[in-house]
């Protein structure tokens, strides 16, 4: 149904309907936002993710063809510019640059998010930006958006056994890091 919906959502839109361009937005911005919070730690990195992707669909909703399904394209392209980001912050973090600046955003991006269970959020949120990037996103995409592994290779581009071996490593770590080495 999803799969239908959509190519018939890409379709108004590209025929000049900009409600269905927003109807899509609605359907996948709170997705694309978790996505990119789960890998990135950071509400106002996450919020500028979900902006990106969004004007990313909107210039190259007409190169989408349809071989895989819409949800698969854009989390593709999320993810991409999430892993982006998190290589510019090394970057920045290794030449020194802005330092503070990050610990101003992230200590309000924390104040957003205050009716929320914050120690508990922290902790997961600690413990997932301690393992390797390819493994968090596999956990993340698993454990938080419910994905396949067949899904996830379909976005993520790499194998299924890859993908199982990220997930077994990322849950020995998180076990780990949570209740100390065994």
């Amino acid at each position: 149904m999803d799969f239908v919906e959509d190519k018939d959502l890409v379709k108004e839109f590209l025929n000049g309907n900009e409600i269905a361009f927003k109807k899509l937005v609605n359907k996948y911005s709170k997705k694309i936002y978790w996505h990119a919070r789960g890998m990135l730690n950071n509400h106002f990195d996450a919020d500028e993710i979900t902006q990106e992707v969004i004007i990313v669909l909107y210039n190259k909703l007409n190169t989408f063809n349809f071989e895989s399904n819409l949800y698969t394209w854009i989390y593709r392209i999320t993810s991409t510019r999430t892993l982006n980001l998190i290589r510019k912050k090394k970057v920045k973090e290794f030449f020194s640059l802005s330092n503070g600046e990050f610990d101003s955003l992230k200590s309000e991006g924390d104040l957003q998010n205050n009716y929320e269970n914050k120690a508990e959020i922290e902790k997961i949120e600690n413990v997932l930006q301690k393992i390797p990037v390819r493994q968090r996103e596999v956990f993340i995409m698993k454990n938080f958006e419910e994905l396949s592994y067949k899904e996830i290779s379909e976005i993520t581009g790499k194998s299924i056994g890859g993908l199982k071996a990220n997930y077994f490593h990322a849950l020995k770590k998180i076990t780990e890091l949570l209740n100390g080495p065994e």
